[in-house]
């Protein structure tokens, strides 16, 4: 229950480091509204012609008798429309963070900074197209966990009582993992932590990261909402990391007044 606590302040203190950097915080918005764009493009396109689909994709019911063909067919396009909703919430911050890999980057170096005792950050001293065929290929490794959890939730849903009771809850809880997972690979990439590394890391931790994620996963839920708490998202994983990694912040460093170190 410690650990659940301690992750959700560290949400919280990425929201406010964001709210005292408002340079910072507007850079970050630009790529969660570009993904925002994209996706409610791509929604609106199913929304308008996923019946089209549906019907040419099903023609063994084109001698259907009516209402059973109607029925049936509207049916899949309400399944259609929301497997793509889920799955643009499953899929929403990995592809927000792959479109803003610099401005997340820039962010998080600029965190590390902030609170390390000597006003440094860690490089993986690879270049910008390396770093961005790593984001890019470890996303598309969880993208695909995550939508299989997703499809997997969704069809569990069906269950009478139990998919709309427990089964949203996990669906939130596991959202909530693949969210962290995504969130503190921006500052665990630049330490050279390897995706397999990475989970082993979070696994361990696992209130820690429910307790940062969760409310998160239940946030990005609101439309809209997911555009602005990114950037404070990503501020709040990098310092999340740094416990996590065992790397002293200013914080940590400065005396107490009885010569204790002072803890966050």
């Amino acid at each position: 229950m410690r650990d659940l606590g301690a992750g959700f302040r560290y949400l919280l203190k990425g929201q406010r480091w964001v709210a005292r950097h408002g340079k910072q915080y507007g850079f970050g918005l630009i790529p969660g509204l570009v993904t925002l764009v994209l996706y409610a493009a791509a929604l609106v396109a199913l929304a308008l012609w996923g019946q089209d689909f549906v019907s040419w994709s099903t023609p063994f019911a084109d001698d259907w008798s009516s209402p059973w063909q109607g029925l049936f067919r509207g049916f899949l396009t309400a399944v259609l429309f929301a497997l793509g909703l889920l799955l643009s919430v499953v899929t929403f911050t990995a592809v927000t963070l792959l479109i803003g890999q610099p401005f997340y980057e820039n962010l998080s170096e600029k965190v590390d900074r902030d609170v390390s005792p000597d006003g440094t950050a860690p490089e993986s001293g690879l270049p910008l197209w390396h770093e961005l065929w790593i984001s890019g290929r470890d996303s598309l490794r969880i993208v695909v966990r995550a939508a299989i959890w997703g499809v997997l939730l969704f069809a569990l849903g069906f269950i009478p009582v139990v998919g709309q009771t427990v089964v949203p809850v996990i669906g939130v809880v596991v959202t909530g993992f693949f969210l962290t997972e995504e969130l503190t690979a921006v500052a665990l990439q630049r330490r050279r932590v390897e995706l397999r590394d990475r989970l082993a890391m979070l696994r361990s931790r696992k209130t820690l990261v429910w307790g940062f994620g969760t409310p998160l996963a239940a946030a990005f839920l609101v439309p809209f909402v997911a555009v602005f708490l990114m950037p404070g998202a990503v501020a709040g994983a990098t310092l999340m990391v740094r416990e996590l990694m065992g790397e002293e912040t200013q914080e940590e460093a400065a005396p107490a007044p009885d010569g204790e170190p002072v803890r966050w």
